[in-house]
C-alpha cells in the first residue's frame, strides 16, 4: 500500500498533534510534510496530499472533502494567537492588510468587520493600513505592543456565542476507516502527552506555552464547532 501524504501545519498549536503522529505507529504509514496553513490548504486542493490539517474556510474549495479526525485546532474563546492589531478602536478601522500565511483568520476578521462591528473596510497591501491580520506563533508576546489587540476566537463568540474550529483534519478522497482509527488515536496519544510536548518546547519569558497549549487552544471538534463551521461557511458566502 503506497503511503498516505499527511501536510500538517508547523505552528506550536499543532506539536502536539506532530508528537502523536512521530511516536506512534502511523508515521510508519505516511509521508508527513510540515507547512503553513495557506500552503496546507493548497496542497489538499491541489490533490499533491491526500490529508491535510486545512483552515476550515479551504474546505469550500475541496470538492466533496470528508473530515476524518475528531480533533482540531480550535477555541471557546479567547485563542490567544490569532489577532486583529491596531493602532486604532475597531470602530474606526478603514484599511486591513491580510495575514498572507492565512485562509480562515483573514476570512474571520472580514466576517467579524461587516457582520459585528459593522465596519466598511478596503484591503491594503501597505505597511500604513490601520489594521492588520497575524496568525500563529509570529503573534507570542505582541498582544500589549499594539493599543488595540482583537482576539478573533473571543471575538467571534461574542459575536455568535459559538466555540470555532480554524482547522480541521481532512481529507479530499476516501480513505480506510482503519487508517482513520489509527490516525485518530495518533492525535489522542499527542495530546495525552502535552505536557512532554511542553517541557520540549523552546521556554519564552513573552508567552506562556503550558498555558496557551493547555487552555486557549480547544482540541475538540465538537458539535458547536461543526456548526460553527457552518455558519462561517455562510458567511463567508456573503462577502
Amino acid at each position: 500500500m503506497n503511503k498516505i501524504k499527511v501536510s500538517a501545519v508547523s505552528y506550536t498549536n499543532t506539536t502536539p498533534f506532530i508528537y502523536g503522529i512521530k511516536n506512534t505507529s502511523l508515521l510508519d504509514n505516511i509521508d508527513l510534510s510540515l507547512d503553513i496553513p495557506s500552503t496546507c490548504a493548497q496542497k489538499l486542493i491541489d490533490n499533491t496530499v491526500d490529508v491535510g490539517l486545512v483552515p476550515v474556510a479551504a474546505l469550500l474549495h475541496i470538492p466533496d472533502y470528508q473530515i476524518i479526525s475528531d480533533y482540531c485546532i480550535g477555541a471557546t474563546g479567547a485563542v490567544n494567537s490569532v489577532f486583529i492589531f491596531s493602532n486604532k478602536p475597531v470602530q474606526e478601522i478603514k484599511t486591513l492588510r491580510l495575514d498572507l500565511q492565512s485562509r480562515t483568520s483573514n476570512n474571520l476578521a472580514r466576517v467579524l468587520l461587516k457582520n459585528y462591528w459593522k465596519q466598511s473596510v478596503e484591503l491594503v497591501d501597505s505597511n500604513e493600513a490601520d489594521a492588520f491580520v497575524e496568525i500563529g506563533d509570529r503573534t507570542f508576546g505582541k498582544k500589549g505592543h499594539y493599543p488595540f489587540a482583537y482576539d478573533m476566537g473571543e471575538e467571534w463568540m461574542n459575536f455568535t456565542g459559538l466555540p470555532f474550529a480554524f482547522a480541521v483534519w481532512a481529507a479530499n478522497k476516501h480513505l480506510p476507516q482503519t487508517f482513520i482509527t489509527e490516525f485518530n488515536q495518533a492525535m489522542k496519544f499527542g495530546l495525552d502527552n502535552r505536557d512532554k510536548v511542553i517541557n520540549e518546547l523552546p521556554k519564552r519569558d513573552d508567552f506562556d506555552i503550558a498555558h496557551y497549549l493547555n487552555h486557549s487552544i480547544d482540541f475538540m471538534l465538537t458539535a458547536e464547532k461543526k456548526e460553527a463551521i457552518a455558519r462561517f461557511h455562510a458567511y463567508i458566502k456573503e462577502l
